[in-house]
């Protein structure tokens, strides 16, 4: 997608398979502009696209009725309750008058709205107005949803309350979603799938399970403050093991096969007087992808 000054998405070509698909970058990467162009909200400056088997430049209105859309900004109208939002979207679908009602009080119940549902949404909070946004993406019972930035805004609280409906959206509903986040951990907790963009070119689109490979290495974690940390890497270190420090954690590289990593770090850890916390491998994390991308 060229704008002339700014090229939002240069050559990207990839397949979304079914599930739960995380698209992740940082703001600015092209994430929502992908989506507008699949909604046929925007046409591409060149290529093609489909949707559920749908041309995107020739069958955008069949491809809407599809599809569901939360928006990243707040386009709440404030003095209308959840309830007739959500009934108007759902009758905007094509739903019936009767069976938009009934289907508006499921998906508040199911985002959690049920007691607020005929308050004004001015009154909601940041948390509330995010539940009706996704509510009015899945009242017509979508074959896909776009979820974008759902979590914007959010408190690690809500932040959680939010990620656990997108899971049970695409695992419980059986709706496939493409959901964006430039926050590259959320991903990893909720996605079958990963596309990864970076200034609008594509990095990596793989199973998320594909992301997160083990790398051999251990992160151990112990009680204690930075003294006994070090402390332990150095017994480490004096032992045959090479480790250093990850954020709380040590990271213990990969030891040669039969040496009794295990056995060794529960018994300096006992030596030396500290709690062993957390022992378990390490995965591969989806930063890893930006930093291994070419300068």
């Amino acid at each position: 997608m060229d704008f002339g000054r700014v090229v939002a998405l240069d050559q990207l070509d990839l397949a979304i398979p079914a599930g739960v698909t995380g698209l992740v970058g940082a703001n600015g990467a092209g994430k929502s502009t992908l989506i507008k162009i699949l909604l046929g909200l925007l046409a591409p400056t060149r290529g093609s696209a489909t949707v559920l088997g749908h041309e995107v430049a020739t069958q955008a209105t069949t491809i809407r009725r599809h599809v569901g859309y939360m928006p990243e900004h707040d386009c709440l109208p404030g003095d209308v309750s959840a309830n007739d939002f959500v009934l108007h979207l759902g009758v905007m679908s094509g739903l019936p008058p009767a069976a938009a009602r009934e289907r508006a009080a499921d998906v508040l119940r199911h985002v959690g709205l049920d007691e607020e549902r005929y308050r004004p949404m001015s009154g909601y909070s940041t948390g509330m107005k995010q539940r009706a946004k996704l509510a009015q993406a899945i009242v017509h019972d979508p074959k896909l949803v776009f979820l974008d930035e759902p979590t914007n805004g959010l408190d690690p609280a809500a932040r959680t309350d939010m990620l656990r409906l997108v899971r049970r959206i695409g695992r419980e509903f059986g709706i496939s979603v493409i959901v964006t986040s430039h926050l590259l951990g959320e991903l990893e907790r909720v996605s079958d799938h990963v596309v990864v963009l970076d200034g609008g070119r594509l990095l990596r689109s793989s199973a998320t399970r594909d992301f997160l490979d083990a790398t051999g290495a251990l992160i151990v974690e112990v009680l204690g403050g930075a003294d006994d940390h070090e402390r332990m890497r150095a017994a480490l270190a004096a032992a045959g093991l090479t480790a250093s420090s990850r954020g709380q954690s040590l990271l213990v590289e990969p030891a040669p096969e039969g040496f009794p990593v295990h056995d060794l770090i529960r018994d300096t850890a006992d030596r030396l007087g500290v709690g062993l916390v957390r022992l378990q491998p390490d995965h591969n994390r989806l930063e890893d992808v930006f930093e291994e991308a070419p300068a």
